[in-house]
């Protein structure tokens, strides 16, 4: 009984000086894992996935995912500089690939490794579609939900393995994991009230990250409408989803603007506005 004390004692002391806080939000959150082992494990599992995947062949729609990725990598750089957490970013090795899939989705690992599916394209129909979702994702990266979420799973179903020994010892369970972590969202459980809030910041910063970069936040509130009229009302209740529902996403985003906008018109000059 006395060591079942000490170990819960010292799970919580290892959570607490685990705590980290999110960008703009200021979030308490858990990250148990090393940087540097979140890095290298997002690079090798990247890598794999782009030989494991199809690149698409069509240049002008891999061209346009290139070009707003790096637009707002630039825009994610400088808004480090000017909050002096330049540091944050050193070991960042930003990658913006298209995929071959039917599947409507995009992701952004950590360290800045991109990617967009082309079955989302239909629905970003335009770069400044495509600057929603991409501000989004990468939103995702910056504010480490990556290490947040695979923080939580090594705790929840893994019970608190260490990353390193998790790969050596349970690599198939871990790297369902994190793909989970990064593509697939949470399950039901401790886990899903966390991957709301986490889809909610995502949004506010990508909308930031987004309008630093010259394309219009309101754009976001088109995109969620249409995302909304492809699910045709067949989305999940919002307590049993990990993402918050599309009306109350499009009314935040919505109150979000005047602060998005503030951003937008000091980046772009009025007669380059769209």
């Amino acid at each position: 009984m006395k060591y079942y004390k000490l170990s819960i004692f010292l799970i919580i002391v290892l959570m607490i000086s685990s705590c980290s806080r999110v960008l703009i939000s200021n979030r308490r959150q858990l990250n148990l894992i090393p940087n540097a082992s979140m890095l290298q494990m997002s690079f090798d599992q990247y890598g794999q996935f782009l030989e494991d995947n199809v690149i698409s062949a069509d240049k002008e729609k891999t061209e346009m995912v290139k070009r707003v990725g790096k637009n707002i990598q630039k825009a994610v750089e400088q808004y480090f500089i000017e909050n002096n957490l330049e540091e944050e970013l050193k070991n960042y090795d930003w990658e913006f690939n298209l995929v071959e899939s039917n599947e409507v989705n995009a992701w952004c690992m950590p360290g800045g490794k991109v990617v967009f599916y082309t079955g989302i394209l239909p629905l970003t129909r335009d770069e400044n579609g495509v600057a929603v979702v991409m501000g989004h994702e990468i939103a995702h990266a910056i504010a480490e939900h990556g290490n947040e979420r695979m923080s939580q799973g090594l705790m929840a179903q893994l019970g608190g393995m260490a990353l390193a020994v998790a790969v050596r010892d349970k690599p198939e369970q871990t790297q369902q994991l994190w793909m989970s972590a990064f593509g697939a969202g949470a399950q039901l459980g401790v886990l899903l009230p966390f991957s709301r809030l986490q889809e909610s910041e995502a949004d506010h910063l990508g909308l930031i990250f987004m309008s630093m970069a010259g394309y219009n936040p309101n754009h976001a509130v088109s995109f969620w409408r249409r995302m909304s009229e492809m699910k045709g009302g067949q989305a999940p209740p919002e307590f049993i989803s990990t993402h918050p529902s599309d009306e109350n996403r499009i009314a935040q985003i919505e109150k979000l603007l005047p602060e998005a906008l503030i951003y937008y018109n000091a980046a772009v000059p009025v007669s380059n506005k769209l």
